[in-house]
């Protein structure tokens, strides 16, 4: 079955754009020209991916972003003409996945939509369960709890657990992260990292100010606490 993707996007032409070649690419597609539409189809059609202009009528992305965020870890794909980085970071603390700037190029979307829907379905068949003190990620059934507690991730603070969680110890850079999540074929702007760890952090850490598990190594990157 086609995974489905909800394409929230105010311009009729840039809209209809994604929507044919995602369904050239064989996605089933929905779209929305509003962020309160948007809102309501997110939560009736319950889709795969959703692609979301950060500039909307009805409801800002920004706040279309944080409402679905409250109750779904649907992997999130920012589209904006902002080049301002700290807008961006907004959207990705907000718990975005990625994100394209426009003018972007279609198949480079597509090719980006394929790559968060694989960091959220892929590991499906396989049957890995990693721990580290309270943590534990299961990786085939996507679940992680922390001291017994089930906690939602989405699949790019997933993704950066499980690589950190394998490699207990092990200081990975910002740029081997962004490789992890996005992918080398993409360029990416290495602080959304700092963004996915502050979240990530949020949501395992008994108190994010002070971590405990994920430690920071200034002047490098990241590692879990061995």
């Amino acid at each position: 079955m086609a995974n489905t993707v909800l394409v929230i996007e105010d311009e009729i032409k840039i809209a209809r754009l994604i929507r044919d070649y995602l369904q050239n690419a064989g996605f089933r597609v929905l779209v929305a020209n509003r962020g309160d539409e948007g809102l309501t189809l997110a939560r009736t059609e319950q889709p795969d991916l959703i692609v979301l202009d950060l500039l909307l009528p009805g409801l800002d992305g920004l706040d279309l972003c944080r409402a679905i965020r409250r109750d779904s870890q649907t992997p999130i794909i920012m589209l904006t003409a902002r080049a301002d980085e700290a807008d961006k970071l907004v959207g990705l603390e907000l718990g975005a996945d990625d994100y394209v700037t426009k003018p972007f190029s279609p198949r480079e979307l597509v090719a980006r939509v394929r790559a968060v829907l694989r960091r959220a379905h892929g590991a499906e068949a396989e049957a890995e369960i990693l721990r580290h003190e309270d943590l534990v990620l299961d990786v085939g059934r996507h679940e992680l709890t922390v001291g017994g507690r089930p906690v939602e991730l989405t699949p790019t603070e997933f993704a950066l657990l499980a690589a950190m969680l394998r490699a207990p110890g092990r200081v990975f850079s910002r740029l081997q992260l962004l490789d992890l999540v996005q992918g080398e074929a993409f360029e990416g702007y290495e602080r959304t990292i700092d963004a996915h760890i502050k979240n990530l952090r949020q949501k395992i850490e008994p108190d994010p100010k002070t971590p405990r598990y994920v430690l920071t190594v200034y002047g490098v990157g990241y590692k879990l606490n061995a």
